[in-house]
């Protein structure tokens, strides 16, 4: 008899978790119930002195399929991924890429200026930058008597 060996992916558990987190603080419209995404794309958030950098992998997404939005202070990253067609006949023997939707959402400081964010992609990274607003000096108040 064969013995037969069952592979584990550590992280599935964590996909699970965090496909479960997008689908209960994502809202659903016309009573859709479908998954919210099929991946999520890894990101980075760096603050600099003058602004927050969200680094987004995102290789082989096509830039008109991402929409960004800003909505009450969240910020939301969507869009998808084509599945690539081959038929060659071969067939795949692993595959391991994540296609179809995928949807992030972050709350932004007070500090973010939300009027002057920037997005661009390089070499399958969507870069965005939010700037900070200025810092306001606190007004002094004098008192008359």
């Amino acid at each position: 008899m064969l013995a037969r060996r069952i592979y584990h992916d550590p992280w599935d558990a964590m996909r699970e978790f965090h496909t479960q987190l997008d689908r209960m603080f994502s809202p659903h419209t016309d009573g859709e119930t479908d998954t919210v995404a099929n991946w999520v794309p890894p990101i980075d958030i760096h603050e600099a002195e003058d602004a927050y950098e969200v680094s987004a992998d995102l290789p082989g997404v096509d830039p008109k399929d991402i929409e960004i939005s800003l909505e009450g202070g969240v910020l939301s990253i969507q869009g998808a991924r084509e599945a690539e067609s081959k038929d060659d006949g071969h067939g795949y023997s692993r595959t391991e890429r994540f296609y179809g939707s995928f949807f992030r959402r972050f709350m932004l400081p007070d500090t973010a200026d939300s009027e002057n964010i920037s997005a661009r992609t390089d070499h399958g990274v969507l870069k965005l930058r939010v700037p900070k607003k200025a810092k306001v000096l606190p007004k002094k108040i004098t008192v008359e008597g």
